[in-house]
This record gives structure tokens, C-alpha cells and sequence, in this order.
């Protein structure tokens, strides 16, 4: 096939599922566990995956009564996760809403160094007022005011990866000089939100700069994405709605006068994989049958923003519900929520059950055949470029998918059955690595001296 498939695994302690932890088989202290993390890395490497994915926020998520909480620092444990593993892809999610450009640009060119070229930032926008009282904040910014200063967080972190050249060291032991100074470019950035001086203090990584990610499915998450994103985590509940938001996002990298080919859009996929279809079923009731449902309505509650009392447990949503653009929060997510349970007539019970799974990401239950024969259809069919694999259970989740369903999509031949060695995860998401702005600069001069030179019989001999 003239397409690749492309596969991340994203990896979350016990599983995706909320009540994976009460399983015989987990560890509820997965979370900081650093061997329980080696461990799946090694079994993501072992099926090809082009690479795993941590994510994260500013912010203690929950009620620490009603599942396991709390993370580690995700850069760090893909330090760690550098030194495991030889060639997979290493993701972390960091936030343009509380973190700072210079910081995050030294610490994803540090992560990039020491993966030999592996590091990818997930780009996101932080919502909700419990991470904005962490930082001094009455509430988050508002929706289009977080989206202006990513854009601007982007563009300088951009800079700061670039300043300096590629060839800048030049190790003359003789004449002492360590390296050009010429060929350091500090960005001297005055704008809206980030005022930065100097350059960065770490040479420019082997990727140039890491794979950019971005999750955000709203207008301004889209926009965002067809500017910036090199790949992109999406949840989509139907082949419709994949096919409907890969046309449009495609359309819109087009418009930016980028190349559609150099984005690619990954649904996230929640895989309940059985021998037989009954007992893939039966599994994921299993799951069901653990949660517990008025947890599901507190954080169901706090996504809709309405008073929890307003979700009935054997009702169903409430028809008054406020407009997505008003929704100062995750506002493809309220939308993916309200028409699944518009769409399915969902009682709140039911829909507690459907999102308890991947929290909006689509669950699908079958064999391994099954679940390879859905991969193809949206990834032939218009609708992705590859998946986000989101085990509802860890390790064996990952298991399962790694020795059952990567075999028959390798026997398709829609998926790689080994690696090559020293790519970098650019190349394996088929990008090139960005020469720096001064070459680029300079090559934009040639040509322009090029074109603007008299012809001559010599120059067209």
C-alpha cells in the first residue's frame, strides 16, 4: 500500500477504563510505578507501535476515593522510557496555559537528545477552574484567549528550537573556539503574552524540533491544528463523524498552505478484544459493572456545566442544556457527549457506562479479526490516518493487541513489521526534518537572487 498506518499507544496506570483498578489482575498503585511503565514500552516496541503517549494536566483529577490518582511528571518518566527502548516514539503532553516557553522548549529539546531523536509535545489548551486556582488564577482563560496564546507559545518555542544553527559547533582544540556565535540567533521576542530575550541553552536536537501533537476538536482546536500539528488525537463515535472531521481538517492544513500529507489524524480506539464476540461482550460488562456511577455523574456535571442534581441517574440529559460556545472548557468534547446520548437515547446511567470506557474515545468489543477489520475500514475508508490505541486495561490490554491484532494487520500489509533502525519519529510519521530558520532563510535568498538573475545563453545552456 502507498499508505502507512500509524499506531500510538497511549498509556494510563491500569487501563482507560475508570474501573480497571478494581480488577483482580491490577495494581492500584500502577500510576507511579516506574517498572509497570517499562514494562508496556517494551510491549508497545515489541508491536511496532511508532509510539506511546503520556498525558497530563496541572491538576488533581477527581475524587481520590473513587479511583487511583495521581501521576509522574510525564517528561520525566519518558526519560526513563528513553533508556528502555531503542526505536519507539515518546509523546508527552504539556500545557501552553501554564507553563512557560523556555522551560518547555530546553526540557522537549533535552527529552529529544536523550531519545536520539524520539520526542513528541501534545499541545493542549488547559481548561477548568481547578487548574487556573493552582496557578494564582480565579478562573482558566477564556476559550479563544487560550488558543492566542498557544498560537504565540508555538511560534516562540519555535524560535527558541531554532536558535541556533545546525552546524554551529566547530571544536577547534588548536585555536580554541568551541563554536560559531555567529550562527546563535537569540529570538528577542516582545509580544502579546511572552516576552523572551535570549537563546536556548541546549544545541538544536536531532529532529530539529519534536513531533507536534494537538488534541483540541473544537473550531479553534481545528484551526490550531492545521497551523501547527504534524499529528493529531481525535475522538470520533462514528465512521460519519471520522470521515466528516478528516475532510474538514485536511481542508483546513490545505487553506494554511500546508501540505495535507504532513498531518495526521489518529481517532482515539478502546479496544475490548475477545476470542469470540461473546466474551469481548461479556468483558466489557464486566468493566461496566465496576463503575461507580455517581462519580460518573460529578465529573458528567462538571464537562456539561449544570448542577449534578440536573442529571438523573435513569433520566436522560436535560433538553435545556447551555450551547457548545458558551462552554468555557473542552468544547468538542461537551459536543462528541451531548449528540452520543441525543443520538444513542441514552439515559445518564448509560451514558456514565458508555464514556467510562475512553471518556468520549470510541469502544469497540470483538475477536482480534473484528477489531483489525474496524482499523482498516476508517483507515481505507477516509477517515484516519492511524489509531490512538487505548487499552481499557494495562498490561494485559496491550497484550492482547500487540500479540492478536498488529499479526493480522501486518498480514494485511497495512502495517510495518519492523523498524528502521535509526529513524527518528518524524520520519516514521513520513515528515522531514526543518532545516533551521537561518538556512531556510538563506535558501530563500538563493533563489530569490536565482530568479531575479538576468538570463543569459549561458545560464540556459
Amino acid at each position: 500500500m502507498s499508505r502507512t498506518l500509524h499506531l500510538n499507544a497511549f498509556l494510563m496506570s491500569t487501563g482507560h477504563h475508570e474501573a480497571s483498578w478494581r480488577l483482580p489482575e491490577s495494581d492500584p498503585r500502577a500510576a507511579t510505578d516506574v517498572e509497570h511503565f517499562k514494562a508496556l514500552a517494551r510491549t508497545a516496541e515489541r508491536g511496532t507501535f511508532d509510539s506511546l503517549f503520556l498525558a497530563d494536566g496541572p491538576v488533581l483529577w477527581g475524587d481520590v476515593a473513587q479511583r487511583p490518582a495521581g501521576v509522574i511528571e510525564p517528561l520525566t518518566l519518558l526519560t526513563v522510557l528513553a533508556a528502555t527502548t531503542e526505536h519507539i516514539g515518546l509523546i508527552a503532553t504539556a500545557s501552553t496555559t501554564y507553563n512557560a516557553p523556555y522551560n518547555l522548549a530546553r526540557r522537549f529539546a533535552s527529552l529529544d537528545h536523550v531519545s536520539r531523536g524520539r520526542a513528541g509535545w501534545n499541545i493542549v489548551t488547559t481548561a477548568g477552574q481547578a487548574a487556573a486556582r493552582n496557578f494564582g488564577l480565579d478562573d482558566a482563560p477564556e476559550h479563544a484567549s487560550r488558543y492566542e496564546r498557544a498560537a504565540e507559545f508555538v511560534d516562540l518555542t519555535l524560535k527558541l528550537w531554532d536558535s541556533w544553527e545546525d552546524d554551529v559547533y566547530v571544536g577547534d582544540k588548536d585555536l580554541g573556539i568551541w563554536g560559531d556565535q555567529r550562527k546563535i540567533h537569540p529570538p528577542r521576542h516582545q509580544g502579546r503574552y511572552f516576552s523572551v530575550e535570549g537563546a536556548l541553552n541546549i544545541p538544536r536536537s536531532p529532529q530539529g524540533y519534536p513531533l507536534l501533537v494537538q488534541a483540541g476538536s473544537s473550531e479553534d482546536g481545528k484551526d490550531f491544528a492545521a497551523r501547527y500539528a504534524e499529528a493529531v488525537f481525535t475522538a470520533q463515535q462514528t465512521l460519519e463523524e471520522a470521515r466528516a472531521f478528516y475532510g474538514d481538517l485536511k481542508g483546513r492544513t490545505l487553506a494554511t498552505g500546508r501540505d495535507p500529507e504532513g498531518i495526521k489524524i489518529l481517532p482515539g480506539l478502546v479496544p475490548v478484544i475477545g476470542s469470540t464476540e461473546a466474551e469481548a461482550r461479556r468483558r466489557d460488562a464486566e468493566l461496566e459493572e465496576l463503575i461507580t456511577y455517581e462519580h460518573g455523574q460529578l465529573r458528567l456535571a462538571e464537562l456539561l456545566q449544570v448542577p449534578v442534581e440536573e442529571l438523573g441517574l435513569d433520566a436522560h440529559l436535560p433538553e435545556d442544556l447551555p450551547p457548545s460556545d458558551r462552554i468555557n472548557g473542552a468544547q468538542s468534547r461537551y459536543e462528541l457527549v451531548v449528540e452520543l446520548a441525543r443520538r444513542e437515547h441514552l439515559t445518564v446511567r448509560e451514558l456514565i457506562g458508555r464514556l467510562g470506557g475512553g471518556r468520549g474515545h470510541r469502544t469497540f468489543a470483538g475477536t482480534p479479526e473484528q477489531v483489525a477489520d474496524e482499523i482498516e475500514l476508517w483507515f481505507t475508508g477516509g477517515a484516519a490516518d492511524g489509531f490512538n490505541i487505548m487499552p481499557p486495561v494495562l498490561p494485559s490490554g496491550l497484550e492482547l493487541f500487540v500479540d492478536e491484532v498488529v499479526p493480522i494487520l501486518r498480514r494485511r500489509g497495512l502495517f510495518r513489521t519492523e523498524y528502521v533502525p535509526g529513524e527518528t519519529l518524524r520520519e516514521r510519521y513520513g515528515l522531514p526534518r526543518p532545516a533551521d530558520r537561518a538556512a531556510r532563510g538563506a535558501h530563500h535568498a538563493a533563489r530569490t537572487r536565482d530568479h531575479e538573475a538576468p538570463i543569459t545563453l549561458g545560464s540556459l545552456s
